[in-house]
């Protein structure tokens, strides 16, 4: 384990390898993901502009464990996600963000001390929490629709709230 105070600058060249200079080793995109599991600091960088390009690095380590095994997006929810780029972007980002570090809350408050116990954990639990996840996301939708619908962003969107009101108006 490496010291988690110091951020690994970490400099990719143009023959595509990635050099630790906070190591001065070669390292690669599963010594990346892994520091990213130990929660290790880092930036990488192109080596000849400065540009900071963590976040690619991060899609591209995505994307490789997504071809690997089981996927965590289906077809369907990347292309929703695609859908939400434009004006509710961020939004969607935010409420990701949040709710991937809600689930990371749990994990670290449930005492579970690394990412096999708690695959462990969830898979005994996944009825259970496929049924919870579902009804909190139906209930967060309603509460939304409900919310927009009474600003009138959405007055022909299908809720309890402009439903009883059409029928005042018949």
């Amino acid at each position: 384990m490496s010291d988690t105070s110091t951020i690994h600058l970490i400099k990719k060249y143009a023959n595509r390898r990635l050099y630790d200079s906070h190591t001065s080793t070669h390292i690669t995109l599963q010594d990346i993901r892994n520091y990213v599991i130990e929660e290790i600091p880092f930036q990488v960088v192109e080596a000849k502009s400065g540009e900071d390009i963590t976040r690619s690095i991060l899609l591209q380590i995505i994307q490789d464990a997504e071809t690997d095994g089981d996927p965590i997006f289906s077809s369907q929810a990347l292309k929703n996600i695609i859908r939400f780029y434009g004006p509710f972007q961020g939004m969607l980002g935010s409420y990701l963000e949040k709710t991937l570090e809600s689930v990371m809350e749990i994990q670290k408050q449930s005492g579970m001390p690394s990412t096999e116990a708690w695959t462990d954990f969830m898979s005994s639990q996944m009825p259970v929490m496929q049924k919870v996840m579902q009804e909190y996301l139906e209930r967060t939708k309603q509460l939304y629709m409900n919310t927009q619908n009474m600003f009138g962003l959405f007055p022909n969107f299908p809720t309890p709230f402009n439903q009883s009101k059409k029928k005042e108006e018949n």
